[in-house]
């Protein structure tokens, strides 16, 4: 049984993405099914916020790796691969080049 300090670090990255306070994201934003939606989302969550610590490109793109990683294995293939796309769409809508 894990005590409540192991469940609370279990739990950390699903706090920051839910109650960011440096992007105000759009509720179950990352459960979309389509990558476009997913970065313009990002981007105008990016471009809005007062609070976040560096260019909205970064938190945007920033943000998306977090949970990525931090979803890891309970993130099904499918829905990973539309995460990823998001990724080179996030860098379209900023005008960013591809990697």
């Amino acid at each position: 049984m894990a005590t409540a300090n192991t469940k609370s670090k279990q739990k950390w990255s699903a706090d920051v993405t839910e109650h960011s306070d440096a992007l105000d994201l759009e509720q179950n934003i990352f459960e979309s099914k389509d990558p476009r939606k997913i970065a313009e989302s990002l981007k105008n969550s990016a471009e809005k916020s007062d609070l976040r610590k560096s260019a909205p490109y970064r938190s945007a793109m920033s943000m998306l790796t977090f949970y990525i990683n931090r979803a890891g294995k309970n993130l099904d293939a499918s829905q990973r691969d539309v995460l990823e796309k998001a990724k080179t769409e996030l860098r379209k809508a900023f005008g960013r080049g591809q990697r």
